[in-house]
C-alpha cells in the first residue's frame, strides 16, 4: 500500500494541543539531559564512555519518534477494526517471553526478548495492545458493559491471562499498573460500581498473596517499611534514594554534580532517575516533574473529553486508558524513590533510560495526538 498517495492516511488538518505537546517535549528533553548526568559513573565502569547511555537514549528518543510519526498517520479506525488481532500478538509475546532460549533473563527476571542489536522488553509494547483492545471492546460492548457483570467479567478474562504471564516474569508492578489502568476504563466506560468493587476485591486479594507467596517481594515489603533496619542489605537502595533526596534540599546540589551516582545508588539512570534528579535539581526540580505530569494527564484527559462530546468513543476510551497508564506508573516510580511504596521496578515514563520505554510512550504520545487531531477535523466538519 502507497501510505503516501493514501488520503486515508494523511494527517487531520489543524492544529494540536500545545499545552499537551510542549509538555511532552519538556519531559523527553529533561529526561535526555538526566539520563546522561545520573548514568556517567555506571557508564565509564562499564562502557569506558561517560555518555555511553545518554547516546544510546538519544537514538532511542529518534526511533521513538520516528515510530511515533508513523503511527500519528494511522487513522483510529484501523487500531479499532485490529483490536482482537491486538491482544493476540500481545498475549503471544508475554507467552513467548518465558520460553528458555527466546526469553533474555537479567536479575532473575525473564522479560526481554534478545534480538542481538537490542533486547526488547514485551511487557511494555503488549501492554499498548492489551489497552487498545479494551477501548475496542469498551466501544463495542456498551450496553452489555453497563448493565451486566458478564459484560464487565469478559475482556477482564485476558487481561486477567495477561497479568498471570506478567507475574511469572516476574514484573509485579507491570501487572499492577495493568489491572488498575483496566478498572479505570471499565470504570469510565460506565461498568456498575458494584461490579468493580467486587472485581478489584478479587483482584486485590490474588494480588496480595502473589506478593506474599514470593520471599523476595516479601523482603521488599519489610525493608520498604523500616528500611535502615537493614540499611546495607535490603534496604541498601532505598536509603540510598532517601539520602540522595535529602542532599538535594530546596534547589539541589546543581546538574551533574550528585554524589549518589557515582556507584552509591544502584540503578540511577533506570528506576531510581528521580532521586537523582531531587539530588541535583532539589524541590523545584522534583516539584517541575510532578506538575509536567500533572499537566500531562490534564490535558490527555481533555483530549479524550473532547473526543467524548464528539461521539468518537473509541479515541476517548483510548486517551483516558493511555493517559492514566502514564500518570499510573509515573506516580509509583516517583512513590517508591522517595520511600512511599515498595520497589517495582517500573520506569519513569519518558525520562528514564531504557530502549522499550522510550518508544512505546512515543507511540503512546502519537496515538493521544492522533485523538486530538481526528477530534478536531470531526468538530471543524460538524461546524461546517
Amino acid at each position: 500500500m502507497n501510505l503516501r498517495l493514501n488520503p486515508a492516511w494523511r494527517l487531520p488538518p489543524g492544529p494540536v494541543d500545545a499545552w499537551f505537546a510542549t509538555t511532552v517535549a519538556l519531559l523527553l528533553g529533561l529526561g535526555l539531559v538526566m539520563v546522561g548526568s545520573a548514568s556517567v559513573a555506571v557508564a565509564d565502569r562499564l562502557a569506558d564512555e561517560p555518555l555511553h547511555f545518554f547516546y544510546r537514549q538519544a537514538v532511542y528518543a529518534l526511533i521513538g519518534l520516528g515510530l511515533g510519526f508513523v503511527v500519528l498517520h494511522v487513522p483510529l479506525r484501523l487500531w479499532q477494526a485490529n483490536s482482537f488481532n491486538l491482544l493476540a500478538v500481545s498475549l503471544v509475546m508475554l507467552l513467548l517471553v518465558l520460553i528458555p532460549g527466546i526469553g533474555h533473563e537479567v536479575n532473575g527476571a525473564r522479560r526481554w526478548v534478545d534480538l542481538g542489536v537490542v533486547s526488547v522488553q514485551v511487557s511494555e509494547p503488549a501492554r499498548l495492545g492489551l489497552l487498545l483492545y479494551l477501548a475496542g471492546y469498551a466501544v463495542r460492548q456498551q450496553v452489555e458493559l453497563r448493565t451486566s457483570f458478564a459484560g464487565l467479567l469478559r475482556p477482564v478474562l485476558p487481561i486477567g491471562l495477561a497479568c498471570l504471564l506478567l507475574l511469572i516474569e516476574p514484573d509485579y508492578g507491570a501487572c499492577a499498573v495493568l489491572f488498575a489502568v483496566t478498572g479505570i476504563l471499565m470504570f469510565l466506560a460506565g461498568a456498575r460500581l458494584s461490579h468493580l468493587l467486587v472485581l478489584a476485591g478479587t483482584a486485590g486479594g490474588l494480588l496480595v498473596m502473589a506478593a506474599l507467596s514470593s520471599p523476595y517481594r516479601v523482603a521488599r515489603l519489610i525493608s520498604f517499611t523500616d528500611p535502615w533496619a537493614h540499611p546495607y542489605a535490603s534496604g541498601f537502595q532505598l536509603t540510598q534514594s532517601l539520602i540522595a533526596i535529602g542532599r538535594g534540599e530546596v534547589a539541589g546540589v546543581g546538574l551533574g554534580n550528585s554524589v549518589q551516582k557515582l556507584l552509591y545508588l544502584p540503578e540511577t539512570h533506570t528506576d531510581f532517575l528521580f532521586a537523582i534528579l531531587a539530588e541535583e535539581l532539589g524541590l523545584i526540580g522534583s516539584l517541575a516533574v510532578i506538575a509536567l505530569f500533572t499537566l500531562f494527564v490534564w490535558r490527555a484527559f481533555v483530549i479524550g473529553r473532547r473526543a467524548m462530546d464528539a461521539g468518537m468513543l473509541f479515541g476517548a476510551f483510548l486517551a483516558f486508558a493511555l493517559s492514566s497508564w502514564m500518570v499510573l506508573q509515573a506516580f509509583i516510580n516517583i512513590a517508591v524513590n522517595m520511600g512511599m511504596l515498595p520497589t517495582k521496578g517500573l520506569t519513569l515514563p519518558l525520562m528514564s533510560y531504557g530502549g522499550s520505554s522510550l518508544v512505546v510512550m512515543c507511540v503512546l504520545v502519537a496515538l493521544l495526538l492522533r485523538v486530538d487531531l481526528e477530534t478536531g477535523a470531526a468538530g471543524r466538519a460538524a461546524a461546517r
